[in-house]
């Protein structure tokens, strides 16, 4: 266990080293930072090529291919090339054997996989860093597709989500960047989402979740889990006859008006984000197919994201706020769902450059829109600030992100401002029908039932009290004895020092008196005086610094 460990830490480092300093990652520094001078690079000047970084991935392990995936719907931090190589990452990875497979299934679900399909294709539709995907032919005439999860890739995953976890920690220990953009949070919630990725039961549940939510939108498609032939490493669900919108043929796209669809579309994120609380969390366009009769299946729902009721309030004020276009009310949004310390935070500062921001993206049509994008920059900017928004604003960023990008490809003109802002309108009537249900109003009941029972008795008590004039009101305000006692130290400071000064001229004016007996040819009475007086100063100087609670706190 311990040499994998070492073994995993030196491939990590060893793919730091070789890309640390790379053209690629200055230039997805500098766009993260959205910096205005910055260097210029063509595509083909970059010191190592895509291909190369793709095999690097590889060869480093299913999490960081898995990484390379997500990065493969970030165009906003890669250049296109890249992009391209890395979509390729998600279809281009070794095929588990077909005999591994059938064992996996057989050991899974209990029976003979010529059993339990009419046909099995041994040859794989898809194949992932987590499993591959086969099509088969229930017994009832049902075509469904069978992803099993590959061999040996939760140890993998878990054994180099250990790796980055330590070495994020490492990095917010000595890093203030690192600090500032709580790296260790992130890895945290990346892992998080893999371990729940890696078990398909929850991919099934999910599923069947996600198809209850949306069967009122006509125009999308949820396909639902076999459960018999499911569990944790093997999941059967519906086939879908579809092609991704990426593989969509340009006269395909000018030929079909996609705007119902892609009304309903957005609508029923709107719904997920707003009223459910339960969202496809990685709706990237290869996750997204358009079918033969042009409707929209929502696929691999590994990945979802769950949002409180007090957390959907607060992320509505931000898209209604987003689209007018309102910079104090998404700041204001913002801070509600944060954590940072007043006294060390400029807020105005923070609230000047949200303002700047959302007026600087002008454009309503999906294909110059960037709402996803803007959201993760407002996170950066709250970072800047030592402002820690909400993880789940990063979710919520990657997925309007990939929104962007689905609208932009299928009705690259739609409004999708002025759409959220109809559909808004909308989710909040929902929400509040929601929070009408009865079973919510049987929960109120049941949180004030204590309340409920203790009144009566209580407003006895005080109605007692006040009809034999025995009410009191106690108030913490000012300790009235320890103000006084303040007041006297002072008055007695500002005396002794009255007193002193006195002491220190009188023996002055006394020195000028020519006397009998002298020290230091100073008449002995004043001599006395003048050190009494520097006595008792330099005693009252003592009590000042060494006594005093509020010297010794400001010190």
């Amino acid at each position: 266990m311990a040499l994998q460990q070492l073994n995993n830490y030196a491939k990590f480092f060893s793919f730091i080293l070789k890309y640390y300093n790379s053209d690629v990652v200055k230039s997805t520094a500098n766009s993260v930072l959205n910096e205005i001078e910055k260097t210029e690079i063509s595509e083909d000047e970059y010191n190592q090529k895509p291909e190369e970084l793709v095999e690097d991935l590889k060869k480093m392990g299913p999490t960081y291919v898995k990484l390379g995936q997500l990065l493969s719907t970030r165009p906003d931090l890669l250049p296109e090339n890249y992009l391209q190589a890395l979509a390729n990452l998600q279809d281009d990875v070794e095929t588990v054997p077909y005999e591994e497979v059938q064992k996996i299934f057989e050991e899974e679900i209990g029976v003979k996989i010529n059993k339990a399909f009419e046909l099995f294709d041994p040859k794989p539709l898809a194949s992932a860093s987590i499993g591959q995907v086969h099509l088969a032919l229930l017994p009832s005439g049902r075509k469904v597709v069978v992803k099993i999860q590959r061999p040996g890739v939760r140890k993998k995953f878990i054994e180099e989500l250990e790796t980055l976890k330590n070495m994020a920690d490492l990095a917010v220990t000595h890093s203030k960047v690192a600090k500032k953009y709580a790296l260790d949070d992130v890895i945290e919630e990346l892992r998080f989402i893999l371990l729940n990725e890696l078990d398909y039961n929850k991919e099934a549940q999910n599923l069947v979740i996600l198809k209850e939510n949306l069967k009122e939108f006509k125009n999308l498609i949820v396909p639902s889990p076999v459960a018999e032939y499911s569990s944790s490493k093997v999941l059967t669900m519906d086939f879908i006859d579809g092609k991704k919108i990426t593989s969509l043929g340009n006269l395909k796209k000018i030929e079909t008006d996609f705007t119902s669809v892609i009304d309903d579309l957005v609508e029923a994120y709107m719904k997920q984000i707003i009223v459910d609380g339960f969202v496809h969390a990685d709706p990237h366009p290869g996750n997204i197919h358009v079918t033969a009769d042009d409707k929209v299946a929502l696929m691999d729902l590994g990945m979802v994201a769950k949002f409180s009721p007090k957390l959907q309030e607060k992320i509505m004020m931000l898209l209604v706020g987003m689209t007018k276009k309102d910079g104090d009310d998404i700041t204001d949004a913002l801070l509600e769902i944060s954590e940072y310390d007043s006294a060390k935070v400029n807020l105005d500062h923070f609230r000047k450059n949200i303002n700047r921001l959302v007026m600087d993206s002008t454009s309503t049509n999906a294909e110059d829109m960037e709402t996803g994008r803007i959201l993760l920059q407002m996170n950066r900017i709250a970072a800047d600030e030592g402002i820690k928004l909400a993880v789940e604003l990063n979710i919520l960023g990657k997925v309007l992100l990939n929104m962007d990008q689905i609208v932009a490809v299928l009705t690259p003109k739609y409004d999708l401002q002025k759409a959220i802002r109809r559909f808004m309108e909308k989710m909040v009537n929902k929400k509040m029908q929601q929070e009408h249900k009865p079973e919510n109003a049987y929960a109120f009941l049941l949180d004030n039932k204590k309340l409920l029972e203790n009144l009566p008795g209580r407003l006895n008590k005080i109605t007692e009290n006040l009809a034999n004039n025995q009410l009191e009101l106690k108030i913490n305000a000012i300790d009235e004895d320890r103000l006084t006692e303040g007041f006297q130290k002072v008055a007695n400071r500002i005396t002794s020092g009255l007193i002193i000064a006195a002491m220190i001229i009188g023996a002055a004016l006394l020195m000028r008196i020519p006397s009998t007996y002298t020290i230091l040819g100073y008449g002995v009475l004043p001599f006395f005086f003048f050190v009494i007086a520097i006595g008792l100063g330099l005693f009252l100087v003592y009590s000042i610094m060494f006594k005093d609670d509020h010297f010794k706190k400001s010190s």
